[in-house]
């Protein structure tokens, strides 16, 4: 049972843990800040928290678990600004998709209160926001990915998995630069590829016919588009080399891709598809 819970950031991310713990009874209170009043009383109202604090020093007094759900941008000043308000043993983890910049970061500013960060990261969301858009069940049977470091305490990670689990998550442990790579290739570049395709088609004079068109393939597609912008741009500048490196990667197998057509090179379309097609099929049943 967490005695008092933080939540920085009242969103679809923070406000979900909140809410799952609390149906999960595994949570006595919790205090929630953002730095729009609204949005705290907004969360306040819908009962995503218990209380609204009007600062961060004031959010995470006596908290036991501090869990921080800002843009990556915010996370570094964020975790400096609260560091002089909380409990000795009060645990402090994220909810960020990029670990490797975040890690530098409280390695130069936590000091002997390392040992209590535990990075981590809920592989679950939808392309809505704010506290309206949380809900209890957002992290059921989902992934939990922590990445503590050769600092963090064990007690610590095993206060965090109990956590996340408690929520129905499953909860793996990976290395942090592991991390980086594998969701900039599972969940970053496609980001990049959806947001770089609605735009382009964004920017024709025909773009209301294209669209006006499309079937359930470009919409299935394409829904991850409508992810806050702020937050994306956010994880591409925070994990900024992963993502290169595959965007070099893309962009060689679209040149493949291209230079088969233009060459009427059935064969070898045909059998990039069918591989890729198999990959698919084979991992996701």
């Amino acid at each position: 049972m967490i005695n008092r819970l933080a939540v920085i950031g009242v969103g679809l991310i923070g406000g979900s843990l909140s809410l799952a713990l609390k149906e999960a009874g595994k949570v006595k209170e919790v205090i929630g800040y953002a730095r729009s009043e609204s949005v705290r009383q907004e969360a306040l109202e819908l009962g995503v928290i218990d209380r609204a604090a009007d600062s961060i020093a004031d959010a995470v007094n006596e908290a036991d678990i501090i869990f921080l759900a800002v843009p990556m941008a915010a996370m570094g000043s964020v975790l400096e600004e609260l560091l002089p308000h909380v409990k000795a043993d009060a645990i402090i983890t994220d909810g960020g998709s990029a670990k490797g910049q975040l890690v530098d970061i409280a390695r130069n500013i936590m000091g002997e209160q390392l040992g209590q960060f535990v990075p981590g990261h809920p592989i679950a969301g939808t392309e809505k926001s704010g506290p309206s858009a949380a809900f209890s069940t957002l992290y059921k049977d989902h992934r939990v990915v922590l990445t503590p470091i050769d600092e963090t305490n064990s007690s610590a990670v095993e206060t965090v998995t109990a956590m996340w689990q408690a929520t129905g998550a499953d909860v793996y442990e990976m290395d942090v630069q592991h991390h980086d790579v594998v969701l900039a290739a599972t969940s970053h570049l496609p980001h990049v590829l959806a947001f770089n395709l609605v735009g382009m088609l964004a920017e024709r004079d025909d773009c209301d016919e294209v669209l006006h068109y499309a079937a359930g393939g470009f919409r299935d597609f394409s829904r991850i588009a409508s992810g806050d912008a702020v937050m994306w741009r956010d994880i591409c500048l925070s994990n900024s080399d992963a993502i290169l490196g595959l965007i070099q990667q893309y962009k060689q197998g679209l040149s493949k891709l291209e230079d088969a057509i233009k060459s009427q090179d059935g064969d070898t379309l045909k059998a990039v598809f069918e591989s890729a097609k198999q990959a698919r099929d084979t991992r996701f049943k």
